[in-house]
């Protein structure tokens, strides 16, 4: 039985896996995303303390 690892690699290599790969990319590359993302990790930082 292949691991969830596997599974994974195996989904990255696919042609759809290298289409998803390239939309997060493009997608972590947005200035407002990046902005969304700081703001959640922030807020999840905030909780801790």
């Amino acid at each position: 039985m292949a691991t969830l690892m596997d599974r994974v690699r195996a989904y990255l290599r696919s042609p759809q896996g290298k289409q998803t790969m390239e939309k997060a990319k493009r997608m972590a590359n947005d200035p407002e995303n990046q902005r969304k993302a700081r703001r959640f990790l922030d807020k999840l930082r905030s909780r801790r303390h």
